[in-house]
C-alpha cells in the first residue's frame, strides 16, 4: 500500500508538471513576437497536444491504481523560467525555459521508472513511453538553442 501510494504521489507530480508545460507552452505560442520567434512559436503549438495527452495519460493511470486526480486547488506552480517575459522577442529564454521543463519531466519520469521497478510494470510502462517523447523534445530544443545563440 506504501509503494503504490508513493507512486500515486509521483505520477501527480508529474501530471502537474504536464499541466503547466501545457499553460506556459499556449502563452508562449502566442506571446512571442518576431520573425525569429516563428519556428519556436510553431513547435510549441504542436507540443501542447502532446504534453496535453501525457496529462491524460498520467491522470487515467492515477485513477487505474487507486488514487484521485486533484483539481486545480491542488495546483502549485514551478516552472519560473518558462514564464512570459516582458520582452516578447526574447526567443533564447523561451528555449532555455523549455529545456529546462523538459529536463524537470525526464527527471520525474526516471524517478517513476525507478520506483515502479518489480511491483507496477504498467505504471513504468508509460513512464518509459512518456520519457522517450520528453528526452524527443529536449533534444529539438536544444538545436533550436544551438542555432539562437550563435
Amino acid at each position: 500500500m506504501k509503494k503504490n501510494q508513493e507512486i500515486i504521489d509521483n505520477l501527480i507530480i508529474a501530471y502537474w508538471m504536464e499541466i503547466e508545460t501545457v499553460t506556459n507552452y499556449i502563452s508562449n505560442s502566442i506571446n512571442l513576437d518576431g520573425v525569429r520567434a516563428e519556428e519556436i512559436k510553431k513547435s510549441l503549438s504542436v507540443d501542447i497536444m502532446e504534453e496535453l495527452g501525457h496529462a491524460q495519460s498520467l491522470a487515467k493511470r492515477i485513477k487505474e491504481i487507486g488514487g484521485l486526480v486533484p483539481g486545480s486547488r491542488d495546483f502549485k506552480p514551478s516552472q519560473n523560467k518558462l514564464q512570459p517575459k516582458e520582452d516578447t522577442t526574447d526567443v533564447v529564454s523561451v528555449i532555455e525555459g523549455v529545456i529546462e521543463a523538459e529536463n524537470g519531466a525526464i527527471t520525474q519520469y526516471n524517478k517513476l521508472i525507478k520506483l515502479c521497478d518489480g511491483t507496477d510494470y504498467v505504471t513504468q510502462d508509460l513512464c518509459i513511453r512518456l520519457l522517450g517523447m520528453e528526452e524527443s523534445h529536449r533534444i529539438g530544443f536544444m538545436g533550436f538553442l544551438k542555432e539562437y545563440k550563435n
